[in-house]
């Protein structure tokens, strides 16, 4: 489960807690996991021989070559300065998008012509979706348990063989893009992100660095902040988990460091100052909104978005102190045991919201929203696969998008609600859509697949 992913800290005992640093190690160690006893250990073994008295040290920054990231790693022991380090982060070479490519196992598919099909064709959904299953009654569409004869394949799970695909049934649709994994990976998200904003990333995201590859950058930014006095509290996420899980919020350069062991982590700009919603009996707290997008096509790009949004609250009143403090923080309740669950609908939220800020409409803050998804999906369709996302004829995709409103000042100088995308979630969880909105899968179907947006609750944003 996601859950059994988090990693898991431990502190050694006394002995090994007292294991000073050494460039020049006297011993080596590592964790090892005792399954039976659900224990950690740390394993130790000397790497020369040693007389009575010498010191047992290791290497913190162990099996770390590089001068200038050891340098960074080992800073929580031996302070340092790295603000001759530029913290512009520009787009990885084309080569690293290869290289992910080639980790994911994805086969690009081969060129094909858009299908055709006829007008009042019935299309054959083959699915592991339960619901879809369960929500699915346009006439249009029937389920099939056979894959083989399958119109449309629907699936949860990542598909990864679109060349085999394109080669022998390029007729069949896919509900799912190759390379879409450039939105929907947090890193991947962040490097595509800077073709619309340059360097420092777009105005729409916040400025995030990843800390396998932009660690020397990252300091250097966060130093110079400290320097001129800014606010410089930073949220740590890891690259594909969900849910706020293994994320933290600290204002600690030591912390976010040591935090680069566990897992890859992407690490943000925590938004110090979020456009706050008035809610009874709590006060002013944090939200963010998910819109549900549905791409039909990369080349030429169109993108929808579904009417209905919806909204997560936190439970306490937000400031910026208690960074532990999980319901100040994030919004997300629906998944942790024993926590109120705040729900507001958007017809009932946008009155309410224009009555906390009556010079901000939701109209125009929503079109500022979908302008910052089109200029995503412009840069993330921009480029041919895998630099981009791959613009199969067969494919059709739904992604939810995070978001969170922060307050801004523009170029004139008047103070703004400027949105922050959060992440791009792939196959979305659209429980709360089915229940509120019988239509919602129908709407769905009916425009990726039929191209018949007329009677659907749908806006085309490109």
């Amino acid at each position: 489960t996601a859950e059994e992913k988090v990693p898991v800290w431990y502190i050694m005992d006394e002995f090994g807690s007292r294991i000073q640093h050494s460039d020049q190690p006297s011993f080596a160690a590592a964790p090892l996991f005792y399954m039976p006893q659900q224990i950690a250990y740390t394993v130790l073994w000397p790497l020369r021989d040693l007389e009575t008295g010498d010191e047992v040290t290791r290497d913190y920054a162990y099996g770390e070559t590089d001068r200038l990231i050891r340098k960074c790693v080992l800073l929580p022991w031996v302070p340092t300065e790295v603000l001759d380090v530029s913290c512009f982060t520009p787009e990885p070479p084309d080569e690293h998008y290869q290289a992910i490519l080639a980790e994911n196992n994805e086969k690009l598919p081969v060129v094909i012509n858009p299908p055709v099909y006829a007008k009042d064709k019935v299309f054959k959904v083959f699915t592991d979706i339960q619901q879809v299953l369960n929500n699915l009654t346009h006439p249009r569409f029937v389920f099939t348990d056979n894959e083989g004869e399958a119109d449309i394949l629907y699936n949860f799970s990542h598909f990864k063989d679109y060349r085999k695909l394109s080669e022998e049934r390029p007729e069949v649709m896919v509900n799912q893009f190759p390379c879409e994994n450039l939105l929907t990976v947090k890193d991947c998200l962040a490097s595509i992100a800077r073709r619309a904003g340059g360097p420092n990333g777009p105005r729409w995201l916040p400025r995030t660095f990843n800390l396998q590859t932009e660690l020397p950058q990252f300091i250097s930014c966060f130093q110079q902040r400290d320097r001129r006095g800014e606010d410089n509290h930073w949220i740590c996420k890891p690259w594909n988990l969900a849910r706020s899980l293994d994320t933290h919020i600290t204002n600690n350069l030591n912390s976010i460091i040591r935090h680069r062991e566990s897992s890859p982590k992407v690490v943000c700009k925590y938004i110090e100052e979020p456009v706050l919603f008035e809610h009874e009996d709590v006060g002013r707290v944090k939200f963010d909104v998910r819109y549900v997008v549905l791409l039909r096509s990369a080349q030429p790009l169109r993108l929808y978005s579904y009417n209905v949004f919806w909204l997560r609250f936190s439970n306490r009143a937000f400031s910026l102190d208690d960074l532990d403090d999980y319901e100040k923080h994030f919004t997300v309740m629906n998944y942790a045991p024993g926590v109120t669950l705040k729900q507001v609908h958007c017809e009932d939220f946008i009155p309410l919201f224009e009555k906390q800020y009556p010079e901000y409409p939701w109209t125009t803050v929503q079109a500022s929203i979908f302008k910052a998804f089109a200029e995503l999906f412009q840069v993330a369709t921009s480029k041919r696969a895998p630099l981009g996302i791959c613009d199969y004829p067969s494919s059709r995709a739904i992604y939810a998008i995070d978001l969170m409103l922060k307050w801004d000042t523009s170029g004139d100088g008047k103070r703004i609600m400027q949105p922050q995308i959060l992440e791009v979630n792939f196959n979305p969880d659209c429980d709360r859509a089915c229940k509120y909105h019988p239509t919602f899968f129908n709407d769905v179907f009916s425009t990726l697949f039929l191209d018949e947006t007329d009677n659907c609750h749908v806006t085309r944003i490109v």
